[in-house]
């Protein structure tokens, strides 16, 4: 499973962005993972500590097909993943070193479904200030579920009506944009959406 090197946004095209710094390995324990979508309100994991965070040279986005926990291969959803360039503002996690081989194998059996992903080693900047490593999943732009840049239209087509393992679409971006606002982060594409899928609601 490839695995990219900490640091900020780099120069080239997105193929080198994700695929930078292969050679490390996430065998041995990492101190904190970066939750950007569901993690944020369900990480599922034993931690210590959770606190928001900032990365840089990365921003979320619905840009994901889920044929498995949102959605089916005949009726994909959509989910977060991580694009290449800006920047995001999410929760951080602590894990224990001795909690890392459960909780590694955890993510790897949530979010690793279809290997639409690749993990990353990226520096994230908490809310006190300290700068810390951090475990993140990337989109996979190669990824035959990769969406890319879909309007607010074409998101609302996928989500409306999906459903996968985990649930309702629906439900998963309404309750990321809720807990987005509880934390206090701004994100206008996905507030947009809730919205828009809260509307339809309460018109049906």
């Amino acid at each position: 499973m490839a695995l990219i090197s900490a640091g900020g946004p780099l120069a080239g095209g997105a193929e080198s962005w994700h695929r930078r710094g292969m050679s490390h390995s996430i065998d041995a324990p990492v101190p904190w993972i970066f939750g950007y979508g569901s993690l944020i309100w369900s990480p599922g994991f034993a931690y210590e500590a959770a606190e928001r965070a900032l990365l840089r040279g990365a921003h979320r986005r619905l840009c994901v097909l889920s044929h498995h926990h949102r959605g089916t291969p005949e009726r994909p959803g959509l989910v977060f993943g991580l694009e290449r360039g800006g920047a995001c503002v999410g929760r951080a996690f602590r894990v224990a070193p001795d909690a890392w081989p459960a909780v590694r194998d955890y993510l790897r059996e949530r979010e690793q479904v279809t290997a639409v992903y690749r993990e990353a080693l990226r520096t994230v900047r908490l809310a006190g200030g300290e700068t810390v490593t951090a475990l993140v999943f990337l989109a996979d732009p190669g990824h035959a579920q990769y969406a890319g840049r879909l309007s607010l239209d074409e998101q609302l087509a996928y989500v409306h009506g999906a459903r996968g393992s985990s649930g309702a679409n629906e439900d998963y971006v309404i309750n990321t944009a809720e807990h987005l606002a509880v934390l206090g982060i701004k994100d206008r594409q996905v507030l947009a959406l809730s919205a828009m899928l809260k509307n339809g609601r309460q018109g049906a």
